[in-house]
C-alpha cells in the first residue's frame, strides 16, 4: 500500500472529507523545504491521489493532523478493503500497540481463543 493510499485509508476512517483534511492539515501551517510555504490546495490532493509523491517533511503534519503517530502512516498494512477490517481497523491497530505489554501465557491464550473462533467460522458459524 503506497503512502497516499493509507493517508487516504485514514481520512476515510475518520468520516473526513479530503476538503476537511486539507484545510486541517494547512491550519498547521506546513512549510516546504523548497519554497519555506506551505503547499496549496491543488498540490495536496494530488499528494492524496498519488499523482504527486508526499514530501518527508510534511509527514508530521500529516500525521498530527489524522492524529496518529508518524510510523503509522508506514506499518501494519492490514487488508484495508475487507468490510470487517476497514470496521475494525482502528481497534485493531491500538490493540497491536498494545500487545508489547501482554504476557507470554496471555498471548497463548489469545492465539488459542482466536483459532477456535476460526474453527467456529470455518464451519460456516458467523460470530457476532
Amino acid at each position: 500500500m503506497e503512502l497516499f493510499e493509507k493517508v487516504c485509508y485514514l481520512i476515510e476512517e475518520q468520516d473526513m472529507t479530503k476538503k476537511e483534511f486539507a484545510n486541517k492539515f494547512l491550519s498547521l501551517n506546513p512549510k516546504l523545504r523548497t519554497t519555506g510555504e506551505a503547499p496549496s490546495l491543488s498540490s495536496i490532493y494530488n499528494y492524496l491521489t498519488g499523482k504527486r509523491e508526499i514530501k518527508v517533511e510534511l509527514i508530521p503534519y500529516i500525521a498530527e493532523t489524522l492524529e496518529v503517530k508518524e510510523q503509522e502512516l508506514f506499518e501494519f498494512n492490514i487488508e484495508y478493503l475487507a468490510e470487517y477490517n476497514y470496521a475494525h481497523s482502528k481497534e485493531i491497530r491500538e490493540i497491536i500497540q498494545l500487545l508489547e505489554y501482554l504476557p507470554s501465557i496471555a498471548i497463548k491464550n489469545l492465539q488459542k481463543s482466536l483459532q477456535e473462533y476460526k474453527k467456529i467460522v470455518d464451519n460456516g458459524f458467523e460470530i457476532k
